[in-house]
């Protein structure tokens, strides 16, 4: 993996614009008009011959032309001039190029594979590093850069966003902007011709304004690069994904759309946990998640108590729990005890605990302080249902009041009904609150799911066996007897026939034609289980059976 460089594209000193228009509502003119007003304070330089000023700017013939030499250019000219103009940018010492044309590689087209090889060739030699082709562009809001096409403007914060789709990139853009979230920075990839998802989660785990960082992907490029990249990132911060296509009729599209496969998703699935990555399936999960996962200690374990003034509210969210692959805490008796004490008789004495829907906030306050120390709770849901007998807002601030001073568990809110002032009070104390139940064992999910993942991300594989040696001939065979017959998918004894090779085990696979060859198969292995898992005998007793 490689940051080389990359510096020149996030923190540019100078910024040149090659196709920068007047045209109204042309690329090159937004481009032109976002990085001139978005606060960039250095040069920027648009480029066309066309035009004598662009945006009360002076605007150059050429690249040749320039007063200077750019630390960053952004390119929206036709394909066939990009090559040519990505030349003379790096001839003059230009480090970094975003290019926003489509038209390389995201179609079978001979003619854009071309000009893209062309463009990374011209590029190599002098390390000049390539953001897209067919991108929206890239953004920094700190610095006030908007290389990019967007409608907007982003506040400064501290989320990356990285994203393989423009249209992804502004549809969340748009999202964030009407909720009040800023980012560090967001990077339109495009077709990753040369910068990918690995160089991108290699320069933001050590990004100091960068405290998560948001994937949405179609394909990964540079395999063994990106789960190198993201082991690393995942430590350090929390890393979230979405990834698209998985369905193969979303694969397909994906293929289409960014011109990569996009692959077996079970096999993303498994890369991502391993790399300690949290997977999400939304672009609201990805927000939902990092909020909960970039502020609150994630529990030891998938055991949830709930705490409810609301018997339906407990049922439904024990339902979703269930349904995530989360576990109903069982409460200790020492627990049942204190919540003898403290509820009325009518209470159901089990998880959820129904406290009922009188409950003043001295029933939350003492309940909740029982399920704080039971050593079988790992998080517990508090949920309130509004009442005309009881206030929600000094519910909440009895809750808050409970965390404030006792340790324990993490604690998650979902106050239903208009809960405007139990939101801020949650929102002071760094509690995590939802609108619904299932929302909020949602939450809690993301916490359980990143930290099996963050667990897997530590531990180490066996070692392979320095004395082994595949059997390569073997896998060859049988792949290239498939590749032969026009097949894309191995028999089960082709498969057998490569586990073999390479000493992984697997279960024996056997063909029978027939009902009795099936039976006489099954006998014989039968019998092979017995004989191997049999005590072997003494040398003693078997001299004696002679």
């Amino acid at each position: 993996m490689s940051i080389r460089n990359l510096d020149y594209l996030f923190k540019p000193k100078s910024i040149a614009v090659v196709g920068a228009s007047t045209r109204p509502g042309s690329v090159g003119a937004v481009l032109a008009r976002n990085l001139l007003r978005g606060g960039f304070d250095g040069p920027v330089m648009p480029v066309n011959p066309k035009h004598a000023v662009i945006e009360s700017v002076r605007a150059y013939a050429d690249v040749d032309d320039l007063p200077e030499t750019p630390d960053l250019a952004v390119i929206a000219t036709p394909p066939r001039t990009v090559p040519g103009i990505v030349e003379a940018l790096a001839r003059r010492g230009t480090r970094a190029a975003i290019v926003i044309t489509a038209g390389f590689g995201e179609s079978a087209s001979d003619a854009g594979r071309g000009q893209r090889e062309r463009m990374l060739q011209a590029a190599r030699p002098h390390l000049l590093r390539v953001v897209g082709p067919n991108c929206l562009g890239v953004l920094v809001p700190g610095l006030g850069v908007n290389a990019s096409f967007a409608h907007l403007q982003p506040r400064p914060g501290s989320i990356a966003f990285v994203t393989q789709s423009g249209a992804i990139a502004t549809a969340v853009l748009g999202w964030a902007h009407a909720r009040g979230i800023g980012f560090s920075h967001v990077v339109s990839l495009g077709d990753m011709a040369d910068v990918d998802f690995g160089d991108m989660l290699d320069y933001l785990a050590s990004d100091p304004r960068t405290r998560a960082i948001l994937l949405y992907m179609e394909a990964v490029t540079h395999t063994r690069k990106f789960m190198s990249a993201a082991r690393a990132a995942a430590r350090s911060k929390p890393v979230i994904v979405v990834k698209a296509g998985r369905r193969p009729e979303g694969a397909r599209a994906a293929a289409s759309h960014t011109g990569a496969l996009a692959g077996a998703d079970g096999v993303f699935d498994a890369a991502f946990r391993r790399a300690g990555m949290l997977r999400v399936l939304s672009l609201r999960e990805l927000f939902d998640a990092v909020e909960i996962v970039a502020n609150l200690a994630a529990p030891e374990g998938d055991r949830l108590a709930i705490l409810t003034n609301g018997g339906g509210m407990g049922v439904l969210a024990v339902d979703a729990l269930v349904e995530a692959g989360g576990r109903l805490a069982e409460l200790a008796p020492e627990t049942l005890a204190a919540l003898d004490r403290a509820l009325p008789p009518t209470w159901p004495r089990a998880n959820p605990v129904d406290i009922i829907g009188d409950a003043p906030p001295s029933r939350y306050r003492e309940a909740l302080e029982a399920l704080r120390a039971d050593p079988n709770v790992d998080a517990i849901l508090v949920v309130n249902c509004p009442t005309a007998v009881a206030s929600s807002v000094e519910a909440a601030s009895a809750v808050c009041e409970v965390i404030g001073r006792t340790p324990g568990p993490t604690v998650l809110a979902s106050w239903t009904g208009d809960a405007r002032e139990a939101s801020r009070l949650f929102a002071e104390h760094r509690v995590a609150a939802y609108e619904t139940p299932e929302e909020a064992v949602r939450g809690f999910m993301y916490l359980v799911d990143y930290r099996r993942n963050q667990r897997l991300l530590t531990q180490t594989p066996p070692s392979i066996p320095e004395a082994f040696t595949p059997r390569t001939d073997g896998a060859r065979k049988a792949i290239a007897a498939a590749l032969a017959a026009g097949r894309q998918w191995l028999a089960p004894q082709e498969v057998d026939e490569v586990l073999a090779a390479y000493a992984i085990p697997a279960v024996e696979t056997r063909l029978a034609g027939t009902p009795d060859e099936a039976a006489r198969a099954a006998a014989g292995a039968q019998a092979r289980w017995r004989s191997r898992s049999a005590p072997p005998r003494s040398r003693t007793s078997r001299t004696s059976a002679a």
